[in-house]
């Protein structure tokens, strides 16, 4: 059986394992072996992640008694983390999340959200009406990463 359900902050490590799986899961051909491990070095800097969770907006994919995926939405009108695990990748739990985090941004009467999609997740996005707005580079323990900053209005 699958559902989604709200984030409680009872669910922070479900949330830190299931962003570790999902970057450890990252194929190298879609990133380098060297960005897959500064990413997944973040989830272990002290209340990163903690912070991040903390007075955010998320939703839970579970699928049986397993939590597969997650959307949070901080501040407001961002999705600022969108993550499956490896196994379950491909099988609509993004999806689903995005559309539920979406229509809660309504609900709580958001114009537009905006995020920070990687490579991964940009092309879901556009899928789903989101327009790239520019294209930046940061880096993450001193490791180049290009990502696609976008947003779509929500309501009009």
């Amino acid at each position: 059986m699958r559902y989604i359900r709200r984030v409680e902050s009872n669910d922070f490590e479900k949330l830190k394992d299931i962003y570790l799986d999902a970057i450890k899961s990252i194929s190298t051909s879609d990133y380098s072996k060297k960005q897959i491990e500064a990413w997944g070095a973040k989830a272990y800097l002290p209340n990163l992640l903690d912070n991040c969770f903390s007075g955010s907006k998320g939703w839970l994919s579970v699928e049986g008694k397993k939590t597969v995926a997650f959307a949070i939405r901080k501040p407001e009108n961002r999705i600022s983390l969108l993550y499956t695990r490896g196994e379950y990748k491909r099988q609509g739990h993004a999806t689903s999340l995005l559309k539920k985090t979406e229509s809660d941004a309504v609900n709580d009467g958001q114009k537009y959200l905006v995020t920070e999609a990687s490579f991964l997740s940009k092309n879901l996005f556009i899928k789903f009406g989101w327009k790239v707005q520019t294209i930046e580079t940061i880096k993450i323990a001193g490791v180049p990463f290009e990502r696609f900053l976008m947003r779509k209005n929500i309501i009009t």
